[in-house]
């Protein structure tokens, strides 16, 4: 049986999607819950690392970690949320941690190439946009 899921490299390109869907969008969900609730809360106290704003850059991270990871999760624009995730991560691995050692740098970049690989990709077939596609 692993022979065959093996030789089914279209599926295991959807399969890997997947992998990567569940693995960047929910490892992210759990960072962008926080911030979530900070956003409902009303408590707006925040780092402004691009000078927007405190407000303004924590709904935004709250959006591309939060909101963003359950699309991505269900395959749902994942192009699109990829945007939001890709340029979070760069944020927070070359203006948040500038100063920082290469191990604070790593895990935003990982998070990076993760969505880098989403957005060239797609969702994949068990997505819900690889689902629309199908039927």
């Amino acid at each position: 049986m692993l022979k065959a899921i093996l030789n089914n490299q279209l599926r295991n390109v959807d399969l890997g999607l997947l992998v990567l869907r569940i693995a960047g969008g929910g490892f992210m969900l759990t960072h962008g819950w926080g911030k979530f609730l900070k956003v409902l809360n009303g408590d707006f106290a925040f780092g402004d690392p691009i000078g927007i704003g405190p407000t303004f850059s924590l709904i935004l991270a709250a959006f591309a970690e939060f909101i963003c990871s359950i699309l991505i999760l269900v395959g749902y624009k994942g192009r699109f949320a990829s945007t939001f995730g890709m340029a979070t991560m760069l944020v927070a691995a070359f203006i948040h941690h500038l100063d920082d050692p290469w191990r604070r740098k790593e895990f935003p970049l990982l998070y990076f190439a993760i969505y880098l690989a989403i957005f060239l990709m797609g969702t994949g077939k068990f997505g819900l946009d690889g689902r629309k596609a199908t039927n």
